[in-house]
């Protein structure tokens, strides 16, 4: 296995004017790097940037080859350039035109297989899951005590991998497109492929009706979807079991088959970024994305306002121009949504970006989206709407993690790849591979972290994707990630409009 020391500094781009620190910069060193020797004038943390050469006040900072803002203040070389000094370009909207711009790496196609489960209708899950949906956060409660009932019963959780109730506060006292949305992601739930098993569980006098529920549904098979309402029976926990259990005995003989790994759907998310997130756990997404595209498979990229500031390459990387078209309206329609509260577009790194070396929103972005790779983009989806076609999709949704990641799930990603660099335990009700930044957190926080992409700055990327792609076929192959071992599994809704 081919190691190399890691650099002290690392330049992006032939025409970037700042490199990214590696490691600690101590006051006072002189480091080179592609012919420029410059000496720190200040310490400069992992992940920050220091300047190459010198910066006039309000010229650009050059960072992926693309500005990431303005210097406020003259900047010389071996200066620290963050908060302090940069700030960003971006205000207000932007006039698009479509100008195409791809630059696709190709990866060989191979006979990859992984163990799945193979549906009646022809879909393939990496989980047999078993989910209590309620249609109302009100039961959440009683949800809880009807699944410690049946664990009692079943321990070893038969037929099913993991048993997960989708606890959430909404699905009454809400009107128009939250009420949509959150009747729209429960479905999306029940009808995901990972699950093996459902029980909708409702009360009976909220707005997310069952009857209206299971008519917006469509057809399911009545043996593996089951539905209760708490009112209308009289122990609603023993009713409960009694359907968990009909649902059990349908599923006693499933079991994984061969499927080929163009059957994956893979969501593509970051968060708790740092410096070195655009370095190396972003580009190692780019690059598995590439290659499961060119395997025959889907990735989906969300997180709309962490696009801007590198929409317009996202843009040149349209399909056509109708994709083209529906990027621009993806975009605009994002920051219409800030202004309507009044909210400025680009109030964005948050406080740990910013410790970790993040210091603009065009900074954040065009690493954030280093982790679609460079296939070309193929469709955009709404919030709550599946996979239409295999390749690269954008998807409606705002950056929030947990929000983020359920979006993904609701769109039939059968698993979340999550880059971090600060670290989080969270994971959405599909399983979410966390893969650290940097050693540091990776060995620190081994019980949340699923994959080392660390380990880019001191072997070839190839190599470290290779391992990757095994990780993957492992993990959707029944191998538990970090967030199914600690049993932490979840749904958050997006909520945009008044309650009542």
């Amino acid at each position: 296995m081919e190691h190399h020391a890691i650099p002290r500094l690392m330049r992006l781009s032939t025409r970037d004017n700042v490199a990214v620190a590696l490691q600690p910069i101590t006051a006072g060193e002189t480091l080179t790097i592609d012919g420029f020797t410059v000496t720190a004038s200040q310490d400069i943390p992992q992940g920050h940037k220091i300047a190459l050469t010198a910066i006039a006040q309000g010229a650009n900072v050059v960072k992926y080859g693309y500005p990431i803002g303005h210097t406020l203040t003259d900047v010389v070389p071996g200066d620290w350039l963050h908060t302090h000094n940069v700030k960003t370009n971006l205000d207000g909207e932007l006039e698009y035109t479509y100008q195409p711009d791809l630059h696709q790496v190709h990866y060989e196609k191979r006979d990859l297989t992984f163990k799945g489960y193979r549906r009646p209708d022809g879909r393939v899950g990496i989980r047999n899951d078993l989910l209590i949906v309620p249609t109302v956060g009100c039961v959440n409660g009683m949800a809880e005590l009807i699944l410690r009932a049946f664990k009692e019963e079943h321990p070893d959780l038969g037929p099913f991998d993991n048993i997960t109730i989708l606890k959430h506060p909404y699905g009454c006292s809400q009107l128009g497109e939250d009420h949509a949305n959150t009747r729209q992601v429960l479905i999306d739930a029940v009808k995901h492929p990972n699950a093996g098993g459902v029980l909708v569980f409702g009360l009976g006098c909220e707005n997310n009706t069952v009857t209206e529920f299971k008519e917006k549904l469509g057809e399911v098979d009545p043996n593996r979807v089951k539905f209760l309402i708490a009112q209308e029976v009289f122990d609603e926990v023993d009713a409960g079991v009694d359907l968990l259990n009909e649902i059990l005995e349908a599923a006693k003989d499933d079991h994984r088959v061969d499927v080929p790994l163009a059957e994956l759907n893979v969501g593509l998310k970051c968060g708790g970024s740092d410096g070195l997130s655009g370095i190396t756990a972003n580009p190692l997404l780019g690059a598995f994305s590439d290659f499961l595209i060119a395997q025959g498979g889907s990735t989906i990229l969300t997180e709309v306002p962490e696009m801007f500031g590198a929409e317009q390459v996202l843009m040149a990387r349209a399909e056509n121009k109708e994709v083209f078209d529906e990027i621009v309206n993806l975009i605009n329609n994002f920051k219409h949504y800030f202004l309507s509260y009044g909210e400025p577009v680009y109030e964005n790194p948050s406080p740990g970006n910013k410790a970790g070396g993040i210091t603009t929103l065009e900074d954040k972005s065009l690493g954030c989206t280093q982790k679609s790779g460079t296939s070309p983009v193929i469709d955009v989806l709404q919030y709550g709407q599946k996979l239409r076609k295999k390749g690269l999709s954008l998807l409606q949704s705002p950056g929030n993690d947990l929000v983020a990641a359920s979006a993904l799930a609701s769109s039939d990603c059968h698993l979340v790849l999550f880059t971090t660099g600060r670290g989080t335990p969270f994971g959405a009700y599909v399983p979410t591979v966390k893969v650290a930044t940097n050693n540091n957190i990776f060995e620190r926080k081994g019980h949340w972290m699923d994959f080392n992409a660390g380990q880019c700055l001191e072997r070839p990327q190839a190599d470290v994707l290779e391992d990757f792609i095994q990780k993957i076929i492992a993990v959707a192959s029944g191998e538990q990630t970090c967030n199914e071992k600690n049993d932490v599994r979840e749904v958050a809704i997006f909520k945009n409009g008044v309650t009542l």
